[in-house]
């Protein structure tokens, strides 16, 4: 009678003593809970400032963004190399950490319905952000600071420099 030596550990490393892979238990049993709840995601004041001035753009009746300042400063600044045109003319946010609210300055094309466009607008930038960015958006103020004239020259607008 020969006795066979007893193993302090299984056959197979990666089997524990249920049959079952130990590798795959330990793996599921650290972390756990939903992986959602794993730290925190904060949006920037500027990434709500930048949706909301698309939305707001889309907006059927809204010409510009902003009070004449600052499209003349916004109009030098897109035309100087390297410069950009800023979605963020004519809108602040403040952003906590579930809810945000915004503040908009908008120039309205001339013979629309200022509450109409002011709705619409406020409508699309509330879903806008909301689908983006996940917060309650508390409130959006809208400012009319000025109305387009189908004969107004509009310096945006404007491709050729006034020098040749």
């Amino acid at each position: 009678m020969t006795e066979t030596p007893q193993r302090n550990r299984p056959e197979n490393p990666d089997k524990d003593s249920t049959g079952g892979d130990s590798r795959s238990n330990s793996l599921t049993k650290r972390g756990g809970g939903d992986p959602a709840t794993r730290g925190r995601t904060t949006i920037a004041d500027g990434v709500v400032e930048k949706i909301a001035g698309m939305a707001a753009r889309d907006v059927v009746g809204v010409h510009a963004m902003g009070s004449g300042l600052s499209r003349t400063f916004g109009a030098v600044r897109d035309r100087v190399p390297g410069g950009s045109k800023s979605v963020t003319r004519g809108v602040k946010a403040e952003v906590g950490e579930s809810q945000t609210a915004l503040d908009l300055e908008i120039v309205v094309d001339y013979g629309v319905s200022i509450a109409d466009v002011a709705r619409d607008v406020r409508e699309n930038v509330v879903a806008a952000v909301e689908r983006m960015t996940g917060l309650e958006v508390i409130e959006v103020n809208i400012a009319v600071s000025d109305v387009k004239l189908p004969d107004e020259d509009d310096d945006e607008d404007q491709s050729e420099p006034r020098v040749q």
